[in-house]
């Protein structure tokens, strides 16, 4: 249980990180960039056996971890632009609400059985993320916006069954921190060629705000996959019971912190949100 805390905390400072990088004019894809190199470095390091990476394509889980590094870079950048664009407390619930496809993944793929009180958690759940979601009526929210919400809803539901079926699949528990190095450092291989194709369009800043900006986030980066991994592998629940209490809750203290740090307001349909959120979360967690 320690595990899950300690990824919901971290994963909720994510969003506000994201929504500084505005405020401090932190160019968001160089850092995102920077981030992935800065992850992968934290993954060696704890890394306990000797790293032979001429062993790298013979192992099972390679392929579908490259591919995940591609989802990651575009997911994340995804993130960025909701918070910023958006809000920290909208991102935090369009990423969280996609909950619904790790849990419906975690019944077809792995037979996790759900009963009726943690049905009931789960549909409370997404109840709870629709209504902290929502905004203010004099609040004009342009059709054009409401596609970042959709996007990061779907992406994140796939990085987290992704990351559910190659944990379980293919690596075992000591290779975690090699997979995290994998799976960062291919987000930053593409996010350079990325960037290498659109600098001759838009030219990226090298200061020492995008550098500090991706050193932070990439800390914070890891130690939320290392957690999610660890609460993954842990007996104490199963996995539809794991992503809905990480998701919702890490929409409750991210909410708390858009409050608390850039004066976000919330209408009386949100405080609704929260608490419902809060039943959701103990209905799933005790049953």
């Amino acid at each position: 249980m320690i595990d899950l805390i300690l990824c919901i905390l971290f994963s909720s400072s994510l969003f506000v990180i994201f929504k500084l990088y505005s405020t401090y004019k932190v160019q968001t894809l160089f850092a995102i960039i920077t981030n992935y190199f800065v992850a992968a470095t934290f993954s060696t390091f704890f890394y306990k056996e000797s790293i032979d990476f001429t062993t790298l394509p013979s192992k099972d889980w390679f392929l579908p971890t490259i591919s995940l590094g591609f989802l990651f870079i575009l997911v994340f950048y995804i993130t960025a632009k909701t918070s910023q664009q958006i809000g920290v407390s909208v991102a935090s619930v369009s990423s969280k609400m996609s909950l619904v496809i790790p849990v419906l993944a975690g019944v077809i793929l792995y037979k996790e059985e759900l009963g009726i009180i943690k049905i009931v958690g789960i549909i409370l759940a997404l109840i709870a993320v629709y209504f902290a979601s929502l905004k203010d009526r004099t609040i004009t929210v342009k059709t054009g916006t409401l596609v970042l919400p959709l996007l990061l809803f779907l992406g994140s539901g796939f990085v987290d069954t992704s990351i559910k079926y190659i944990q379980a699949t293919y690596v075992p528990k000591h290779e975690f921190p090699f997979f995290c190095t994998v799976v960062f450092t291919s987000a930053g291989i593409f996010g350079v060629l990325f960037i290498l194709i659109r600098s001759f369009k838009v030219p990226l800043k090298i200061n020492y705000r995008n550098i500090l900006g991706g050193l932070v986030l990439g800390i914070f980066n890891y130690l939320t996959l290392h957690f999610l991994l660890r609460a993954l592998q842990n007996d104490f629940s199963d996995s539809s019971s794991i992503f809905t209490i990480n998701n919702v809750a890490t929409v409750l203290f991210s909410t708390l912190l858009g409050i608390l740090l850039f004066k976000e307001k919330l209408i009386p349909k949100n405080w609704i949100g929260i608490g419902l959120a809060v039943i959701s979360i103990i209905l799933v967690a005790l049953f």
